[in-house]
């Protein structure tokens, strides 16, 4: 379904029985062949895969949008993020994966002539996807997972079938062995089934928290390791030592990329009293003059949300909100005009109490929450109010108080005097009730390897 236009574009069959079983046959087989490529074989081929999706990425984005909703530019930077990302595996995971080898005295103490640790991969990997970055989010699982020897499966998003039948061809262009990586088309039923086979070594699920709930259980049931990104509620704190302009600049990016449907967008601004005034009144400008419209138009910012029942979940928020007492600053409203599609417009929201669904929830679409706090104490108090803790923005000079944020804020990640964006040399992922482990860098390639020790008597 287009959600600019609310129409029902292409349909397709899911998968039945015999067919699911046909690829987890074809996927076990791939894995006894392919385990044992060298890391050249597996970057060449990763390389290739990097230059196709260049080469694609035009017609690649308007699939995107067209199924999703997020401007043609900004599906386009997704296809090169995602190129360069894949560059960044071949390039570094035969030194990621390296034997390691422990102090020479250790291995003597322990009886061995010689001992070291070696990386092997796992075998089979379900990836659980979502449909907000339908092409990144598959790739930073998927680039690691092959370049350590592993095969995929993916079972993407339903709203974003094209998509994932483009990565499943994508990669078997780029010379990776039948079975190496293939998309299952099917509906949230048939996960357990596949991750209970014995077939299956792991999985790795980006999306809500329920379902991450779900997947852990079925796993944990079955023993099997798996990684979780699943919510969160960013804090964007802003100290009087700021940039005011530059940080409510950043803030509205920040919130509005893809429409606000991003784990890792900032959703709560918490700021200090000091420069309160200053940086909501530069926000919410920011926030007015966005454009909101057809995401294939080049001149819009921000484009409808993935689906009526989204948009509907977000003004329930919003509703729930403004009944107890909030104020909306902008926005609020379906934009006049856009009436087909599933837009809403950029929205900013001040007093806030914890009696509010918004303040517990995750906002997924473009509607900013504003805290004023009196200090430091509070900031973080306020930021560290949540079941989720993926990432944190702090826009702070002062080294004193960065120290207390990184040491005191409960996120995966803090970034100061920026925004928060992920890149391949480093470790993306949350705390409590954002998920465990970790994505890219060394840290994400080595979540589906088998850490081995290899120990040779005197």
């Amino acid at each position: 379904m287009n959600p600019a236009t609310g129409e029902t574009e292409r349909t397709f069959e899911a998968l039945g029985p015999q067919e699911i079983e046909a690829r987890l046959a074809r996927a076990t087989a791939a894995f006894d062949r392919y385990r044992t490529t060298p890391f050249a074989e597996r970057a060449a081929r990763l390389r290739r895969a990097a230059d196709l999706l260049d080469e694609d990425a035009a017609d690649v984005a308007r699939t995107i949008t067209t199924e999703m909703g997020k401007p043609l530019a900004a599906a386009r930077a997704e296809a090169g993020k995602c190129a360069k990302t894949m560059r960044w595996y071949a390039d570094h995971a035969e030194g990621l994966l390296a034997d390691e080898h422990p102090d020479e005295g250790d291995v003597r103490d322990s009886g061995a002539s010689r001992a070291f640790v070696r990386y092997r991969p796992v075998g089979v990997v379900l990836a659980v996807m979502p449909w907000n970055f339908p092409l990144w989010q598959v790739v930073r699982f998927a680039a690691p997972a092959l370049m350590a020897g592993n095969v995929g499966l993916l079972k993407h998003a339903s709203n974003v079938p094209q998509t994932a039948l483009y990565l499943e061809d994508l990669f078997r262009r780029a010379g990776f062995d039948e079975g190496c990586f293939q998309t299952l088309l099917v509906g949230s039923g048939a996960i357990e089934g596949i991750l209970r086979d014995p077939r299956v070594a792991a999985a790795t699920l980006t999306g809500s928290e329920g379902a991450g709930r779900s997947v852990a259980a079925i796993a944990g049931d079955e023993i099997k390791k798996t990684v979780l990104e699943l919510g969160g509620s960013d804090p964007f704190v802003v100290m009087p030592s700021a940039d005011v302009e530059a940080a409510a600049r950043t803030a509205v990016t920040a919130r509005v990329q893809n429409a606000g449907q991003s784990c890792i967008a900032a959703k709560r601004f918490i700021v200090h009293g000091e420069v309160y005034d200053a940086f909501l009144a530069r926000f919410a400008a920011g926030m007015r003059e966005l454009t909101v419209g057809d995401p294939m138009d080049e001149g819009t910012d921000v484009g409808p949300l993935s689906s009526e029942q989204g948009r509907e979940d977000l003004e329930e928020l919003v509703d729930d909100a403004v009944r107890q007492g909030a104020t909306t600053v902008c926005g609020g409203q379906r934009p006049k005009g856009l009436e087909r599609g599933f837009f809403y417009e950029p929205t900013v929201l001040t007093g806030i109490t914890r009696a509010m669904r918004i303040h517990r929830e995750e906002t997924f679409g473009p509607v900013a929450t504003v805290y004023r706090v009196a200090d430091l104490d509070e900031a973080i108090a306020v930021a560290n109010d949540t079941s989720f803790g993926l990432s944190s923005n702090v826009w702070t000079t002062d080294a004193a108080e960065q120290e207390r944020f990184v040491r005191d804020l409960q996120a995966g990640g803090v970034y100061f005097n920026g925004m928060t964006a992920s890149h391949p040399a480093f470790p993306f992922g949350g705390v409590k009730r954002s998920g465990y482990g970790r994505e890219l860098s060394g840290h994400g390639i080595k979540e589906f390897c088998a850490v081995t020790t290899v120990w040779h008597g005197a």
